[in-house]
């Protein structure tokens, strides 16, 4: 069967050949090469951050925070259960203890009040993830860290240009990891980016980054030569993926206007629909309209149908905390009360750059048309 309205487009602007075509004549294809720059220029000034290091993917990013907060066997990190693996990973990779929390049905974000229940004398290291581009509490979050001593790490994949109170995800905890990967707002195909918000944490996340040498310094005249300073891995982008993104990051607001358009439409077309609920968005919180989803108790039965009208609605996660590897690996603190029940609920609707005003049109109807059978 041939899907009309697909899940998911990659964005495409329609300069991003020229610029990787550039990068070539360049002949600087590595990482950290002039495009490499350009991006994390705009991405430092847009973010009013620290730093910005790109890497080859969010999971290589929450790999490096793994790193430079030293969590380690005998430690503890809390995270919701309701997040995609590569949340869990980074810290299973270093022996960390991984401790799932609920979260609050209303945003699917993690719960303050479960992470203060589930810190011990072993939690090293809160690690949130704002989910569809809808910040967690920070305040409280950030409150609870401070009280107890502890790391904030914000997986901010999905929510580049988001902000809370002002003030854009992945800056206010100690560290932020983003994704450009194809499904994200602004893509690179495959690329993410580290966002480092404590000044004594740049040089050693430069050093780790580049293997775990001075490189970096070297290349700034810092140094004659470099050396092998501390442990690391490649955890750089190329520069033809970094060409491919800094057309996208030129044309944000582009990007963020066509999504906004249809993430609004189907808000409005589906709001006073009794049968769903649409997502919330607190007042203090601006998203980005990386997801539109809704919750339904007919999860799989709207999806089928909407299939049959060539419409492609996809689930989201499945509670870590219930798969093999995260019963291995961690450990569901508390009661789950909204993790899975609500996960169950969930039904992500297509949006991508440049989806037509038709296109959600059609999706709204034949939801309404499901529901008033």
């Amino acid at each position: 069967m041939i899907v009309l309205i697909p899940f998911n487009k990659p964005c495409v602007i329609g300069e991003e050949a020229t610029a990787v075509q550039e990068a070539i004549e360049h002949t600087k294809l590595s990482g950290n090469g002039p495009f490499g720059k350009k991006c994390t220029d705009w991405l430092e000034a847009r973010l009013q951050c620290e730093k910005v290091i790109l890497t080859p993917s969010c999971t290589a990013a929450l790999e490096m925070t793994t790193l430079l907060t030293e969590v380690g066997e005998e430690d503890e990190v809390i995270m919701p259960s309701y997040t995609f693996v590569s949340t869990a990973n980074a810290f299973a990779l270093r022996g960390t203890a991984i401790r799932f929390v609920d979260i609050e049905p209303n945003t699917m974000n993690i719960s303050p009040s479960e992470i203060e229940a589930a810190i011990t004398d072993k939690t090293k290291a809160i690690v949130i993830v704002h989910y569809a581009g809808i910040s967690c509490d920070m305040d409280a979050i950030m409150d609870i860290a401070n009280r107890y001593g502890l790391w904030v790490i914000e997986d901010a994949a999905q929510a580049l240009f988001s902000s809370y109170k002002g003030r854009p995800l992945g800056t206010i905890g100690h560290f932020g990891a983003i994704s450009f990967h194809e499904t994200k707002n602004f893509t690179c195909g495959e690329g993410g980016a580290l966002i480092v918000n404590r000044p004594e944490a740049v040089e050693r996340a430069e050093i780790l980054q580049e293997k775990g040498t001075n490189r970096e310094q070297f290349f700034k005249g810092m140094v004659d030569k470099y050396t092998w300073r501390d442990v690391g891995s490649s955890y750089l982008l190329s520069d033809l993926n970094a060409a491919y993104l800094s057309v996208q990051l030129q044309h944000a607001d582009l990007i963020n206007k066509s999504r906004l358009r249809a993430w609004n439409q189907y808000y409005y077309g589906l709001l006073d629909l009794p049968e769903v609920e649409v997502p919330h968005v607190p007042s203090d919180c601006h998203h980005n309209a990386h997801m539109f989803y809704i919750k339904t108790n007919q999860q799989q039965e709207l999806i089928e149908y909407l299939k049959k009208h060539d419409i492609m609605a996809v689930t989201h996660y499945v509670p870590l905390h219930s798969s093999h590897a995260g019963m291995k690996f961690g450990k569901f603190i508390g009661e789950d009360q909204f993790t899975t029940t609500e996960s169950e609920k969930i039904v992500r609707l297509p949006l991508y750059f440049g989806i037509g005003k038709e296109a959600v049109d059609d999706v709204v109807t034949h939801i309404q048309a499901f529901f008033n059978t």
